[in-house]
């Protein structure tokens, strides 16, 4: 009965290539090309989800091992990187939940999609979506988990940019990968630190190792971890990307993907409990995005953005019972709210000309009768532009940084043509200038000597004089000071980048790799 959990996620695979193949092939071309794609997405999906309950009830009647190895993908010294999966307790109970909506959400979308566009695309995303959470939670080592988490990215990427050509959705699905990669750093770290302090990646192994590890150390993996989390459930600060993907086709989608946040808090409980600063971090984190959400969400409008601040909120009280160690209370709150809130995605999605009335009196009233706090909820206490100005700035200014750098330096050193013949010709001219002075000096005559002696005096005067000549004498105001205000002028452009916050950040970053 464990094999069944190599299926759960390699039917939808298996669905996305059928997909990509028939559509680059012409198979799937035409009208009925749309149909066809999701009727392969939604068999996938329906058999994944029956294979999903089929090891759930084997799970329950004691008939699963817990675990199942395909092979191993790479070994090098103590590093054993192996293709498995769990096939028991709250991994195989959150893929069956996902399974049943994710094929929901194919069946609904068969149905209330527009066809007219990019019918095929989507239910390639979304297939290619149902193997990458599959994987992200039914992975037995981190490496898959990572794996599963960067094709979930992406996939969240491609749906929140569906429609391509509207600069809208171009930006909300920069803002959402943005956030997930920032999340993806705190993975690759905490994966790094789990290596080299534990010396395996490997879930089980992880929680049975728990106390080898200092107070010190299972706070800075917990930390890694939570920030890993924080970004995929829409904690604070990532809240906003979660309604930035509402206007997307399906945004059931990305809330069932945010809920994969949980099952990582899940899987490291026993660090977390080992480092109360972590959990204490969790639980203030949880609870002011809770409080955030409920504030701001009284005055959306619109019912997809009420729903999303509602899930924010309700996945911050997930983060406070992992803080309390309510654990099994968590989990059994995560697959009951990710059900309800997906049939209510899905409802929002069947009546998109409804919409939410703001609360104002009842705002109002919360934060005791002044018009401000309205006006805070309103504008979601600006929150994004402040993140704008600390993370989305930066990063472009480092973007163009580098594209600078790489234009004027790289370029003309690995031989751009351009740069490459300006460079030859600007040799030719300095190398024809210095024999025409070195010609004009030695037919001047000036300072002849004799022998061993003389020939150094000669030497010297006449390099003295050449100095004197082009820099003091004709120089003086044109080529020397010239090259020295520019020098100068690059030492203080210089002296203004290194200076900046995220140079700054970026060096301080630097210092804590190299401490660890």
């Amino acid at each position: 009965m464990d094999a069944l959990v190599l299926l759960i996620p390699f039917l939808p695979f298996c669905a996305a290539i059928i997909i990509a193949a028939g559509a680059g092939s012409g198979l799937l071309a035409g009208k009925a090309s749309t149909q066809h794609s999701a009727d392969i997405a939604i068999g996938a999906t329906g058999l994944s989800c029956l294979m999903a309950v089929a090891l759930l009830i084997a799970d329950w009647l004691g008939k699963t091992s817990g675990y199942f190895s395909v092979g191993q993908w790479l070994g090098s010294d103590t590093l054993d990187i192996r293709i498995n999966f769990i096939s028991t307790g709250f991994p195989v109970l959150l893929a069956a939940v996902f399974a049943l909506l994710l094929w929901l959400v194919g069946w609904h979308a068969s149905h209330h999609l527009q066809p007219a566009t990019g019918g095929q695309r989507f239910f390639f995303i979304l297939s290619l979506l149902a193997a990458a959470l599959q994987t992200l939670v039914l992975s037995a080592n981190m490496v898959g988990t990572l794996a599963g988490w960067q094709i979930t990215s992406g996939c969240a990427y491609l749906l929140v940019g569906y429609a391509y050509r509207t600069p809208a959705a171009s930006s909300n699905a920069s803002r959402v990968f943005i956030a997930q990669q920032i999340g993806t750093i705190g993975l690759l770290i905490g994966i790094s630190l789990c290596y080299i302090w534990l010396d395996n990646i490997n879930w089980a192994r992880l929680a049975l190792a728990t106390e080898e590890l200092g107070i010190g150390q299972a706070t800075g993996v917990s930390l890694c971890f939570a920030w890993a989390a924080l970004a995929l459930s829409a904690q604070l600060p990532f809240t906003p990307w979660l309604v930035r993907a509402m206007p997307a086709p399906m945004p059931a989608t990305h809330m069932i993907m945010s809920h994969a946040g949980i099952y990582l808090l899940w899987q490291l409980h026993p660090i977390f409990e080992q480092s109360p600063f972590a959990q204490a971090v969790l639980g203030i984190v949880g609870v002011l995005t809770a409080l955030y959400c409920f504030i701001v969400g009284l005055t959306q409008t619109d019912r997809k953005n009420v729903l999303a601040y509602a899930s924010a909120g309700q996945l911050g009280l997930m983060f406070l019972e992992a803080a309390l160690g309510w654990w099994q209370i968590m989990a059994g709150h995560c697959c009951l709210h990710v059900l309800l809130r997906c049939l209510q995605y899905l409802r929002a999605d069947a009546n998109p000309q409804r919409t939410a009335a703001p609360q104002i009196p009842v705002i109002i009233a919360a934060l005791g009768n002044k018009m401000w706090a309205f006006t805070s909820s309103l504008q979601g206490f600006w929150l994004e532009p402040i993140i704008d100005w600390a993370l989305v700035n930066p990063v472009r200014k480092m973007a163009q940084d580098l594209y600078y750098f790489d234009g004027q330096i790289i370029d003309p050193i690995m031989g751009s043509p351009e740069p490459a013949i300006r460079t030859l010709a600007t040799f030719a001219q300095q190398d024809e200038t210095f024999s025409e002075t070195h010609a004009s000096n030695n037919s001047n005559g000036f300072a002849l000597g004799n022998g061993l002696a003389g020939k150094l005096a000669q030497w010297a005067a006449t390099l003295m004089h050449s100095f004197e000549e082009r820099f003091v004498t004709r120089g003086l105001g044109k080529g020397s000071i010239h090259w020295l205000r520019k020098m100068g002028h690059a030492a203080n452009r210089f002296e203004l980048v290194i200076i900046r916050p995220r140079y700054l950040v970026l060096f301080v970053g630097i210092t804590f790799l190299v401490a660890f």
